[in-house]
């Protein structure tokens, strides 16, 4: 028994043992079950409070807040808008990843030394006015929209609570003022509030493919260049430059002056944001001398063996009618373009008939606003009731009112063949071709370059001659209507030229507001003086960067190609 009691003795212990160990191990699962348990609920509440207090950031409450259904998490989300660029590739205008500054209030602990403290770091903020709006009952409040990095750093450094930036895009102009009334601006939200920006909001919002002009960067620099100094010679408050190519109606290059950069429009004064070129309207003067010549030509009332008698004014009612430098004699068709008669034109289109002539300007677009894709463009002023005093006044350009763009689109068809395409601000594809309307023949065409090359070999346009390229083109000098009349000493000078005339590619209009005459004009500040100058500057400089080939003006088939006859001895005779 004793044996047998012996043998089972170690037997129980160890399996005491074993009960023990066994029962350690659960207590420590239990325990470390209990503890995972434990933290994983602390992680719980803690994610949740993160969420929670992140939400109650994001998601804006709806007492009064600026941002209330898009506050800055949606933002964050913004869709991509398209670059602008110029015929070239040259980029315009994109958008660049900024950082916005907003705070919550209620997160700001002390919102006197919080806008101090702000406003000497970002110093066009107001610190008064920042002050309050950090004590609101708002969550959320913009600060500064679009900081620099330079900014944001230094923001950083403050280390004030309540706080946070918020990624934007904001919109960049390359180029500065040097397109800005082309191209346009956008607001704080990157929608387009002028220009192509503007024109086409829509399309350039939310589409990553580049929107590209039919702008030469590179010629729009030149003509704001040459533009400028003309200016700043003869002391004008404003001017307009403008080239177009003569045979699709794609603008080049289009300055108006003064102008604005777009990167921060709302520091210019309403005068430079004011597109000149396609919002201005004005009576262009003795430019408009070239659709009375083609008017009369293409109908057949006058031929360029065609005379009228310019020997003394023309006295029309309360007006009267009378020549700058008059020759006081019969003028052939030739002569009164090359010299500018007043009394000429006026007489061609008495011939030419109120109907004919009015029919004739509207078919090139000068009844109805410029369809150029911009929304700053000016509504023509015609004469309500259109008589024959209306149509004497205005074959030399007064009494109606246009701008400046719609000048330079018909020129193009006077000199193109006779087609007139409407003015585009958008690259076209050089296998389109010609898309407008036939306005007058081939054969008035042909003797419109030749008139108009007359004008700056023998006539009013001599200063805009450039050797090689053949410029033709029209003086044009208008007096401004003020309250009471005509300002005899604020003129609006101007000359359209196009070149070169035996085949001519593009069209160029140099316009000059309220020029003072110089020593070096003689004290002029006409067309021919102070427009003309900039516009043979503006070809020499450009007619090489658009592969313009010189054209060698004493070759016999060019001669012969432009020769007109100014004879006056056999005029066809009228009666006035």
């Amino acid at each position: 028994m004793r044996l047998g009691g012996a043998a089972h003795g170690p037997q129980l212990a160890a399996q005491d043992a074993r009960f023990e160990i066994d029962g350690s191990a659960k207590t420590a699962l239990e325990v470390g079950r209990n503890r995972l348990c434990l933290a994983g609920a602390l992680f719980a509440i803690a994610f949740l409070t993160i969420a929670a207090r992140a939400a109650d950031v994001m998601v804006i409450s709806g007492s009064g807040t600026e941002h209330a259904a898009s506050g800055a998490a949606a933002l964050a989300f913004d869709p991509e808008r398209a670059d602008i660029r110029d015929r070239n590739g040259e980029l315009l205008a994109t958008s660049l990843n900024t950082a916005s500054l907003y705070a919550d209030p209620q997160m700001v602990r002390d919102p006197g030394d919080a806008a101090r403290r702000l406003a000497q770091t970002l110093p066009d903020i107001d610190a008064t006015e920042l002050r309050a709006r950090l004590q609101s009952d708002k969550r959320f409040v913009w600060i500064h929209r679009n900081l620099t990095p330079r900014q944001q750093y230094a923001v950083n450094r403050l280390g004030l609570p309540g706080l946070s930036f918020q990624r934007e895009r904001r919109r960049v102009y390359t180029h500065g003022a040097l397109a800005a009334h082309i191209v346009g601006f956008t607001g704080v939200d990157n929608h387009g509030l002028a220009g192509i920006e503007r024109y086409f909001d829509e399309a350039l919002a939310g589409h990553a493919e580049p929107l590209d002009l039919s702008l030469d960067i590179r010629v729009q620099y030149v003509v704001r260049d040459e533009l400028s100094a003309a200016m700043r010679s003869f002391k004008a408050i404003g001017g307009i430059g403008v080239v177009m190519d003569a045979q699709s109606g794609e603008i080049i290059a289009m300055v108006s002056l003064p102008d604005f950069d777009p990167n921060h429009p709302g520091e210019a004064p309403a005068d430079a944001r004011f597109n000149r070129a396609t919002l201005g309207i004005y009576e262009m003067g003795s430019t408009f001398k070239i659709f009375t010549t083609a008017a009369a030509l293409d109908s057949g009332t006058a031929t360029l063996k065609s005379g009228y008698d310019a020997t003394n004014p023309i006295h029309i009612g309360r007006f009267t009618i009378e020549d700058y430098h008059a020759k006081r004699r019969w003028l052939s068709v030739p002569e009164i373009f090359m010299y500018s008669s007043n009394i000429g034109a006026a007489k061609m289109a008495l011939d030419l008939g109120v109907t004919n002539h009015r029919a004739f300007l509207d078919s090139l677009g000068f009844m109805r606003p410029a369809p150029l894709e911009l929304p700053e463009i000016g509504a023509p002023m015609a004469p309500h009731q259109w008589r024959e005093v209306n149509t004497m006044t205005i074959a030399f350009g007064h009494g109606l009112a246009v701008s400046p763009i719609q000048v330079v689109a018909a020129t193009a068809a006077m000199v193109n063949g006779g087609i007139l395409n409407p003015p585009t601000l958008i690259r076209r594809s050089g296998l389109e071709g010609q898309r407008g309307a036939r306005v007058i023949s081939p054969q008035t065409s042909a003797e419109m370059r030749k008139l108009m090359r007359l004008v700056v070999e023998q006539g009013t346009g001599k200063n805009a001659e450039v050797k090689g390229y053949l410029v033709g083109g029209k003086t044009g000098t208008a007096e401004k209507n003020g309250v009471g009349g005509y300002k005899s000493k604020a003129l609006l000078s101007s000359f359209i030229g196009t070149f070169p005339m035996t085949d001519p590619r593009y069209v160029v209009l140099v316009m000059l507001d309220e020029p003072k005459g110089t020593k070096e004009s003689a004290g002029y500040a006409t067309g021919g003086w102070v427009a003309a100058p900039a516009v043979s500057r503006i070809v020499q400089r450009i007619g090489p960067m658009l592969g313009v080939a010189p054209v060698d003006g004493d070759a016999p088939s060019v001669k012969k190609q432009l020769f007109v006859s100014t004879d006056p001895k056999a005029p066809r005779l009228a009666t006035y």
